[in-house]
């Protein structure tokens, strides 16, 4: 509850989204997740993708669910802005290494794709608020 009082007295741009919708986007895009990495990782095991094209999902969910941490936890803006940077990085980067080998799985990442470039906006915007 703390950690909510800290992130509802930040100061956020007017077109930041309400606080409700980010359980359901997330809910949806962790299923697609979930279906479209677990096959990126089930291709590995089966020796069909090497090593360098699942990197970047590894670290892609490293990087993702450290930021809750980042930002509730630590309520570091200046992190959590870097992580969200690196989250985004890591999904194109996976985006583009996966694409040789199943191109659904690429497609499958654009609405996580859009959020996360939209919550790297939002989370730079909200980092320069509150310097």
């Amino acid at each position: 509850m703390k950690a909510y009082n800290w992130y509802s007295q930040l100061i956020k741009p007017a077109w930041s989204p309400p606080a409700w919708l980010f359980g359901p986007v997330w809910t949806f895009l962790y299923v697609l997740i979930a279906i479209s990495f677990g096959k990126v990782f089930w291709m590995y095991f089966k020796k069909q993708i090497p090593f360098l094209v699942v990197l970047p999902f590894v670290l892609n969910l490293i990087f993702n669910f450290s930021f809750t941490s980042i930002q509730f936890g630590l309520k570091n803006n200046f992190l959590a802005a870097v992580d969200i940077l690196l989250v985004l990085g890591t999904l194109i980067w996976a985006m583009i290494a996966i694409y040789p080998h199943s191109r659904w799985i690429t497609y499958i990442q654009i609405p996580y794709l859009l959020w996360v470039s939209f919550a790297t906006i939002l989370q730079l915007t909200i980092t320069y608020l509150n310097k």
